[in-house]
């Protein structure tokens, strides 16, 4: 691995509907997980707002970076690499993204650039420790195969390919790695935007008490919104998904509309 400075194309995956954006959603991908795992959510989208992708080092055209060692490794590049013309903006991370998402908000925060909307999916507070840890430096390949499995959201075809589970593993010992050690303790951890959550009612890796710990960082109560599945509990009714976060996307862009 090197380090390299990637461009900012290949930082941040732009998906743009048929039409002018009137807003943007920027995803952030799981732990292990990649741009390329999102990309089908644009045919979900409305044709007004504008898709984009984060994809982390280690991976795709980003494969030769050096691997990353903090949540703000997986940020700031996103971060940077933001289009200045995203208009009204909805930042949504899914499981470790969640934490990811977190951070760039902060960081666009401090920017002047605080976004519309945080949407965090399966993923704890955080605030909080990691109550359900992978703990990889314990395990070997296959056991970590097999954590990964257990986990889901990874085609098991890539993992039992030894030539693709080679490639692969890295980024994801690292992503795991992270995600276990995180933990905000900035005393500026709370929120100026509002914060929805999502998660699997049958979730039993961030299991719904957890995710209204995202409270802490609100200031308000915040009320989870239930979705049959377990944790990618998305991969199994993508159109049930998005029944749900297209009308709080579309509220938001009429909104912003209403108030120009």
């Amino acid at each position: 691995m090197t380090s390299v400075s990637p461009a900012p194309e290949d930082v941040v995956w732009d998906l743009p509907g048929d039409g002018p954006h009137r807003l943007s959603l920027l995803v952030l991908p799981h732990a292990g997980g990649n741009a390329h795992a999102y990309g089908g959510w644009r045919e979900h989208l409305p044709a007004d707002v504008r898709l984009l992708i984060g994809q982390y080092p280690g991976r795709g055209a980003r494969y030769c970076e050096d691997l990353p060692l903090s949540v703000d490794d997986l940020a700031q590049p996103v971060v940077d690499s933001l289009p200045a013309d995203t208009g009204e903006l909805v930042v949504l991370g899914h499981s470790m993204g969640s934490l990811v998402a977190f951070e760039v908000v902060r960081a666009l925060r401090a920017a002047g650039r605080t976004p519309r909307l945080l949407i965090a999916s399966a993923c704890r507070a955080p605030v909080l420790p990691n109550q359900c840890p992978v703990h990889p430096e314990r395990l070997d390949d296959d056991e970590l195969v097999a954590a990964i499995k257990a986990r889901g959201g990874t085609d098991d075809g890539i993992l039992d390919d030894p030539e693709l589970r080679e490639i692969v593993l890295p980024s994801i010992r690292a992503d795991f790695a992270i995600d276990d050690a995180y933990r905000c303790t900035a005393p500026d951890a709370r929120l100026d935007c509002p914060v929805a959550v999502f998660g699997g009612d049958a979730d039993t890796i961030v299991p719904a008490e957890m995710l209204a710990g995202w409270s802490l960082v609100t200031g308000h109560e915040v009320v989870p919104q239930l979705l049959p599945g377990d944790h990618f509990y998305f991969q199994q009714d993508l159109p049930g998904f998005f029944a749900r976060l297209n009308p709080a996307l579309d509220a938001l862009r009429d909104s912003a509309a209403a108030s120009a």
